[in-house]
This record gives structure tokens, sequence and C-alpha cells, in this order.
């Protein structure tokens, strides 16, 4: 795919710089078992899973406009686009959240230089593929994005598509999952109606979240009940499909790598794996500063006075930068708070950080965490 030229020319990295349901069948599923359709009361046969061979791109007619109207254009269309096919099919509707026009920085996230670095590269192939060429080498079918929960996948992802100028979907998985296994039916006209729709889509970039469905957060504990085998084949489909579209950066993610199906990652699908793994404590204090920028930002006028960020972050070894963002967060509103009351509301201290880091590890403890996966 190819979108605007004027993506990633002050964000290239260096290796871009140009001189850059339960019941048997008779059908084997791609993961080896065999089950029934998806779904309850699934009724007739599910149709077998397309080999990625034979997935060809609905054609997409591409239209030039003038610069300033381009972006604009596109966003609206994307809108348009997904609406009219989400309203067809429920699963789609409650599982896929579409950005039109994303505006997020890699600047914006904190630490993470490796998968920054991988992100910029995938960009630049995605909006100089003549460079990749000329080095004889192609750029990745897809990402994926291995790393604990919070610690900035997602917004890795979004930021990529901000590079590359493309709309920003984002497929929660684990509710694709079950709102495709509760409803049942009608999986074919999705997949076909998925190809279409996409195909028509200006150009895109798509998150699979938490490939590792049977383990997600969202659907509680481990769900060994669910039928793998049909799931897999449907994902896998999905999957498939979306990488067969020219107009489509894919990218997936899971917080669970090492029970991760390795189909998923196989040459081909998301062959290239990034580790998202911040380095404490340095990554940690990059993140707390750049947010703490933004809020000043935001309030037009100083917050913090005198803060000591090491000090903030060295009693406590968390690595979910998005759970210091939101310690960060908790003190300023409980500032908001004491003016709100009338309340002599100083600036931020270190001492009020430490405070609700304090509160945090607290509340924390009471919470049945799972262990985390493996990372390496």
């Amino acid at each position: 795919m190819r979108p605007s030229p004027r993506a990633v020319r002050s964000a290239r990295p260096t290796s871009c710089r140009p001189s850059r349901r339960r019941c048997r069948s008779t059908i084997p599923t791609r993961s080896g078992s065999r089950s029934c359709a998806i779904g309850p009361g699934a009724g007739p046969a599910r149709p077998p899973w397309t080999p990625r061979s034979l997935i060809s791109s609905p054609p997409v007619e591409r239209v030039r406009l003038r610069p300033m109207e381009d972006r604009h254009v596109g966003k609206e269309r994307a809108q348009n686009l997904w609406a009219s096919f989400s309203r067809k099919f429920e699963p789609i509707a409650q599982s896929t959240q579409l950005e039109a026009l994303p505006d997020f920085a890699l600047s914006e996230i904190g630490g993470l230089a490796s998968a920054k670095d991988e992100i910029q590269t995938f960009a630049c192939a995605a909006t100089d593929p003549d460079i990749y060429a000329r080095w004889g080498t192609h750029p990745p079918s897809g990402l994926l994005l291995i790393g604990q929960n919070s610690v900035g996948k997602r917004l890795l992802a979004r930021s990529l598509a901000s590079l590359t100028e493309t709309s920003f979907l984002t497929i929660a998985v684990p509710r694709l999952v079950l709102e495709v296994i509760h409803r049942g039916g009608k999986v074919g006209e999705l997949m076909s109606g998925w190809s279409e729709a996409l195909g028509e889509m200006p150009p895109i970039t798509v998150l699979f979240n938490e490939l590792e469905f049977s383990q997600a957060e969202e659907i509680g504990a481990r769900r060994p009940d669910l039928p793998v085998g049909p799931v897999m084949d449907f994902l896998l489909d999905l999957l498939d499909r979306t990488i067969a579209l020219s107009n489509v950066l894919v990218v997936g993610s899971t917080s669970h790598p090492d029970t991760l199906r390795h189909a998923f990652v196989q040459p081909g699908r998301l062959e290239r794996i990034v580790e998202v793994t911040p380095v404490f404590p340095g990554d940690i204090i990059e993140t707390l500063e750049i947010h703490a920028r933004i809020a000043e930002k935001q309030a037009g006028r100083s917050l913090f006075e005198g803060v000591d960020w090491p000090a903030v972050v060295m009693d406590f070894r968390h690595p979910a930068l998005g759970d210091w963002v939101h310690i960060l967060h908790a003190t300023l509103r409980s500032k908001a708070r004491c003016e709100a009351a009338g309340e002599d509301a100083t600036p931020v201290s270190t001492g009020d950080l430490r405070d609700q880091v304090s509160r945090f590890k607290q509340a924390n403890a009471r919470l049945s965490i799972p262990k985390p996966g493996t990372y390496v």
C-alpha cells in the first residue's frame, strides 16, 4: 500500500535514511482440532476456511484529490463505509472502534525506544517501499506486539496509523469471539462483508488487540469451554483476509505470548514480533514527565513544583506505563478536589505523588492479579 508520501519524513529511523460451540466434524481445523461451527445451535456446516492463496483483494479505486481535501474526505469516507458495514453485523459493531483521522505522535509515548524504531520501520515500508526494494528486502506482512497489560501496545499501533496518515481500526478480539459465539450464524456473510468493506476503505491500519482470546481480562478467567478450533479458523481467516488487502497495515497484540498459538506468527501473517517492555526506571520517568507537560499545557499554567521523578518511581518497580499515568492524574484530581472545597491547592510535589503511589500499591494488593507471562 502507498498512503500519502508526506508521512514519516521527520521520524524516519536510521535504517530508512536514503543515503532509510463443541461437537465433532469431519473437517479438520487449522489448529488441528475437530469442532463444529461457532454459535448456539450452529445449524448448517460452517463454510470452510479460505486458503490465503485464494483470497484476493476487491479492486480499490484510487481517486486523486488535492492535498488539503485528501485526509478529510478520506475520514468521512472511512466513517461512512465502516458505519454501514458494522450496522449489518452486531459482533463487528460491538467489538471494533474506528478512528478515522488519528493524531498521535510517537513522542507522546515515554521510552520504548526499540519498539518505536520497529513502528517507524514498518511505517517507512508503507510509505517508501521502493527504498526496501533497493536493499533487496520487503516489509513484513504484519507486526505482533507482545508485552504486559498497559505498557503501550495500542498506543504504538495508533502512532503507526498517525505516521502513515491512515485510519485506525481497533478490534477487541476477545469481545469479537464472544459476540460471534453467542450470536451465531452469518459467519460466512461476515467474512465476505469484511473483505469488501475493508477493501473499499481508504488506507487503514488494523489492530487485532489481544489475540490470546481465551485468557484475556475482558472475558474474566481462562475459558477452556471456548470452542478453540472453530474460533482459530475464524480468526485466522479474518487475519489472512485483512493481510491480503493492499490498502491495510496489520498489527496484532497480546499480553500472553507464552500461550499464544503459533499459527498467528507463521510467515505471511504477524511474522515480525516486537517486544514492548518498558525499561525501569527510565521509561517510567520519561512517561511521567511527558504527561506532566501535557497536563500543564491543557491547564495553561504550572502544576508541578520541584518534583523528584526518580524518587517517585524507585519505591515501586511497576512496569505498566498506563498505571503510572493513572497515578499522576489521580494526584491532579486530588488537587482539583481541594480547590473545589475552597482549600489551599498547592502545586503537585514529590510527596503528593508518592502518597498516590502508596495508595495505588495498597489498592492493587487487594486485587487478584494474574501472573505475567514470558516476554522474552
